[in-house]
């Protein structure tokens, strides 16, 4: 079984979520001989969606890379063509930068799952590996790069091989999800081929807008903004979020500059991609919709670009979980691209993406004005103590930098500011 029937070139897929990777991998021509996923609600995904698609046990990839041999899915040590998988981000996610004992990266045990993948390589030497996960994984103070470098060492010592790591920071937008979404996109081929570059970009030139996303869904249930702060969302225009309530912003002076986390009371600009969406938000945690509600699953998973008619498993929270947590397909797609091009494989055709178009993005609502039962917060804040004082400051992206009045370009200065993340319970 040295290719999937029909002749596709095979992958074995690792931490495989609500299947975002493999359905990417799925449209650049490969085919899963295997699916390893532990979650639960995950794998109900995966059969719910894929009835075809094999789950593998063990479904733990650290149980996995002792256990799991190429005899045990018809190959032979080599003949895989490609492993892939996104390991959990948590520990390596600068949503966790506000806690210095949250972004910890290897000393984390979630951080070690990376190592059952790379026993994985080991066991089948496939023609290559490819990792998809948050930028903090391969870039920063708590990366696992050099623990996979020591690693892929290891193995080419031990069988001759010549993997390398090979990494870029790419922009999901650039490839034609709705979202701006930074993410980490690492290879490494047997033979020591390299790519030359991120994958190539297919949209980096017109991006996917939130409006193009969502305005023809219709989803089953529309959540209700919830916690302290909801009233407040009608207040905060479109594409801006609570740095609006400041003294800088232009509205009424609910809070300080820059003293809560820049997600909060963040909301969609219909004309723009969605800021990155979170798996675990708060009541007052964005992106929220125009409409100044909690996004629904089928809008989430829309904003993530997959197809239409993928369903979740589990609780709203467990499909929240899912979705935030997932790969973008297209994403995967022009990596699973890239990685058959350098091998020598082919592709299928792209297939035409449906986006419904709509002949003109709405213009947005104007802020309303602040109900009565905050009026009497209003007034004079301490701002954020200044620059330096927040956390990762040096490692600011400006991609999630909404643009909206005089506070144009000064976002960027907050979004990393997180000290107050779990604020108030909102």
């Amino acid at each position: 079984m040295g290719r999937a029937p029909g002749g596709h070139p095979t992958v074995l897929s690792c931490f495989s979520g609500a299947g975002g990777l493999d359905l990417g991998l799925e449209a650049a021509g490969f085919r899963a001989v295997g699916l390893l996923e532990t979650d639960e609600d995950a794998r109900t995904t995966l059969l719910a969606n894929r009835p075809a698609w094999t789950l593998l046990t063990p479904a733990d990839v650290v149980e996995a890379g002792t256990e799991l041999r190429p005899r045990h899915l018809g190959l032979r040590a080599r003949q895989l063509d490609l492993l892939a998988g996104g390991p959990p981000c948590q520990p390596f996610s600068k949503a966790a930068q506000w806690s210095e004992r949250s972004r910890v990266g290897m000393a984390d045990p979630r951080g070690q799952a990376i190592l059952g993948m790379l026993d994985l390589l080991e066991s089948f030497r496939p023609k290559a590996m490819l990792i998809e996960n948050v930028a903090g994984f391969l870039d920063g103070g708590v990366s696992a790069e050099d623990v996979i470098t020591a690693r892929l060492d290891q193995i080419n010592d031990k069988y001759a091989t010549s993997y390398s790591l090979n990494w870029y920071v790419v922009d999901a937008a650039d490839y034609g999800v709705p979202q701006h979404r930074q993410r980490v996109i690492a290879t490494a081929f047997r033979d020591g081929q390299r790519v030359e570059g991120p994958p190539p970009a297919t949209h980096a030139n017109r991006h996917v807008t939130a409006w193009e996303a969502l305005h023809s869904l219709e989803p089953a249930v529309l959540p209700t903004a919830t916690g302290k702060w909801a009233a407040l969302l009608p207040c905060v225009p479109e594409g801006g979020n609570y740095l609006y309530l400041t003294k800088r912003g232009g509205g009424p002076e609910l809070f300080g500059w820059r003293t809560r986390y820049w997600s909060f009371l963040l909301k969609l600009a219909r004309d723009r991609p969605s800021w990155t969406l979170p798996a675990s938000p708060g009541p007052g945690t964005g992106p929220f919709h125009w409409d100044n509600r909690p996004l629904a699953v089928e809008e989430r998973l829309a904003l993530q670009g997959f197809p239409p008619g993928w369903v979740l498993s589990g609780d709203d929270r467990d499909q929240v979980r899912l979705a935030g947590n997932a790969t973008p397909p297209p994403l995967a797609e022009a990596a699973g691209r890239q990685v058959a091009a350098v091998l020598g494989l082919s592709s299928p055709q792209p297939e035409a993406r449906a986006v419904a178009v709509s002949p003109t993005t709405p213009q947005p609502v104007a802020p309303a004005q602040l109900p009565t039962e905050f009026e009497g917060l209003v007034g004079p804040k301490d701002s954020h103590a200044g620059e330096g004082a927040g956390p990762g400051r040096a490692r600011q992206s400006p991609l999630n930098t909404p643009a909206f009045g005089p506070m144009a370009g000064q976002v960027a200065d907050a979004r990393n500011d997180r000290a107050t993340l779990l604020v108030d319970a909102l």
